[in-house]
C-alpha cells in the first residue's frame, strides 16, 4: 500500500492494486510504503528516480547496507520497536530515505511511532513541511516511544527487585528469573534499536537537507543527546537485572543450603537414638534390661537423651 501525505499534511487516499493508474502529487512530502508489492516499490522508483530496498535488504545487519547514499539520497534502515507493552517487544527494521522532494518510509508492521506522529500532524500542520521536518519529528516520536517502553521495563525490574529482596521465605523465585529473563531480552532490543538510532543520527547529521539548516541540525543533535541518555539509563537497567539475577540464584543457594543443613542435622540427632533402639532390637537371650519394669522407660529415656544432645550442641554452635 502506498500512503502520501502532501504539504500542509492533506493526506491522499491509500493506493492499494494497479499502480498503473498511481502518480505522484507534485506537492508530496511524505510517501509511506506499508507492506509494499514489487508493483508498488517499482512505481515509486520510477516516480523518484530512486531504488527502494527489499524486505531482505533492510534485515541485512551490515552498516553499509543501512547507512548509505546514493543518487542523491541518503537511505537509513532502523530497528524499531513493535508491541512494546508485551513483555517481550519484538523488532522490525523500516527504511527511511531522504531525497530532495518528499521522505519515503518502508515498513512491514505498524509501529506506534508512526500513530503518534499523525496526531500530532493532526495537531500542528506546520510540522508537515518537508521530508527533512518529517524525518526528525518522526525519529523524534521513536525516541520518545523508546523512552516509554524503557521506563515500562525498567519499572517492571524494580518490581522483581522489591519481591526478591522481600525477605519472605515464600517468594516464588521461578518466577522471578523468568520475569528477569523477559525484561533482559527486552532490553536487549530497547539497545539495539537506541545504538542503531544514534548511529542514525550520527549519519543523517551530515545529510545537506539537514546540515545546512540550523533548526534541524540543533534538533537532530538534540536527538543524539536524548538516544545516548536511553542507551546509558537502559545499560543501568541492565546491570540492576545481573545483580537481582546473581542475587536471586545466591538466594536458591542459600534455600536449598538450609534445606541441607535441616536434613544433615535431623540425621545427626537420630543416629544415636537409632543405634540404642537396634541395640535393644537384637534377639539374644541374655539381655538383663529387657525383664527389668524399669527397661522400657530407660531404653526410650537413653534415646530422647541422645537425640537432643547433638542439637543442644548444634545450638550452641550457632548452626541452627
Amino acid at each position: 500500500m502506498i500512503r502520501v501525505y502532501r504539504a500542509g499534511c492533506r493526506t491522499c487516499e491509500p493506493h492499494v492494486g494497479d499502480v498503473a493508474a498511481w502518480t505522484l502529487p507534485t506537492d508530496a512530502v511524505w510517501i509511506d510504503l506499508v507492506n509494499p508489492t514489487i508493483g508498488e516499490d517499482r512505481a515509486v522508483e520510477a516516480a523518484l528516480g530512486l531504488s527502494v530496498p527489499t524486505r531482505e535488504e533492510m534485515a541485512e545487519l551490515e552498516a553499509s547496507s543501512r547507512l548509505y547514499r546514493e543518487n542523491g539520497a541518503t537511505y537509513v534502515t532502523a530497528d524499531i520497536i513493535q508491541h512494546g507493552d508485551a513483555d517481550v517487544p519484538g523488532l522490525d527494521p523500516v527504511t527511511f530515505v531522504l531525497t530532495g522532494g518528499p521522505l519515503v518510509t518502508i515498513r512491514y508492521f505498524d509501529p506506534k511511532p508512526f500513530t503518534m506522529l499523525l496526531d500530532k500532524l493532526d495537531r500542528e500542520p506546520a510540522l508537515c513541511g518537508s521530508g527533512a521536518d518529517l524525518f526528525l519529528n518522526l525519529m523524534e516520536a521513536i525516541i520518545d516511544r523508546a523512552s516509554d517502553v524503557l521506563s515500562t521495563n525498567a519499572a517492571k525490574v524494580e518490581g522483581v527487585s522489591n519481591h526478591v529482596f522481600s525477605g519472605h521465605k515464600t517468594v516464588g523465585f521461578e518466577k522471578l528469573i523468568t520475569k528477569l529473563g523477559r525484561a533482559h531480552i527486552a532490553n536487549a532490543r530497547i539497545e539495539q534499536s537506541l545504538a542503531g538510532l544514534a548511529r542514525i543520527f550520527a549519519f543523517a547529521a551530515l545529510d545537506d537537507r539537514i546540515e545546512k539548516q540550523p533548526e534541524a541540525r540543533e534538533h537532530i543533535k538534540s536527538l543524539a543527546r536524548d538516544a545516548q541518555s536511553l542507551i546509558s539509563h537502559n545499560q543501568a537497567v541492565a546491570a540492576s537485572i545481573d545483580f537481582q539475577l546473581s542475587a536471586a540464584l545466591g538466594l536458591i543457594n542459600i534455600e536449598q543450603s538450609s534445606i541441607i543443613k535441616i536434613f544433615s542435622v535431623a540425621a545427626v540427632a537420630f543416629l544415636p537414638p537409632t543405634l540404642i533402639a537396634s541395640i535393644y532390637g537384637m534377639n539374644f537371650d541374655h539381655m538383663p534390661e529387657l525383664p527389668q519394669v524399669w527397661g522400657y522407660p530407660a531404653a526410650i529415656a537413653a534415646m530422647v537423651i541422645s537425640a537432643l544432645l547433638p542439637l543442644a550442641w548444634f545450638k550452641r554452635k550457632g548452626w541452627l
